[in-house]
């Protein structure tokens, strides 16, 4: 059954939106984040201090868009008035790892003693702290934070070993303060 649809999302203090050519642009005090955003038959405007997604006559379908489309446009401000951040745990009981940062290149030496060490490339806009067995990334955007923690966990996934012995790794233990 089609119903009119509307979705309203309020934009805070010291936070600035602006839309032109599909591509919408949140600033605020922590960075700025850009995204295309693909509206199908949704109207798209900015009024004020608002935000509204709205259809006229909404399927289901549209409604699934409005809602996906309004958690990503509060994300964005989320990341651009606090970082969004990601706790990692180095785990190593056979042998000693070690987590080296240089740039956008980071590696892993010494997991289960292997010789050559394992690397991976962190996205632009993502920060990595390394504190002895921790590593903190953060990033304005949370989908390149989540993807930067992804590469850490999947350069150092076992293979051909038993998971409940060799526990060694690199494991996500909170996604923006929330413990996992």
């Amino acid at each position: 059954m089609k119903k009119p649809l509307s979705q309203i999302i309020e934009i805070p203090e010291g936070v600035e939106v602006s839309f032109a050519d599909r591509i919408l642009k949140v600033k605020g005090s922590e960075g700025e984040n850009s995204r295309e955003l693909n509206l199908g038959n949704l109207d798209f405007k900015i009024e004020g201090k608002e935000i509204k997604l709205s259809h006229a006559k909404a399927t289901k379908n549209e409604k699934k868009m409005t809602n996906t489309l309004t958690a990503h446009i509060k994300n964005m401000i989320h990341g651009v008035q606090k970082k969004f951040v990601y706790e990692l745990k180095v785990a190593s009981s056979h042998f000693p790892m070690t987590v080296k940062v240089e740039g956008r290149n980071a590696s892993v030496k010494n997991y289960y003693g292997e010789k050559i060490e394992r690397k991976t490339t962190i996205p632009e806009g993502v920060e990595v702290e390394v504190k002895k067995d921790l590593l903190i990334i953060k990033s304005v955007d949370k989908e390149l934070a989540g993807q930067a923690a992804a590469n850490f966990e999947a350069i150092t996934k076992v293979r051909n070993r038993d998971r409940r012995i060799f526990q060694d790794g690199i494991y996500i233990t909170k996604k923006d303060g929330k413990e996992i």
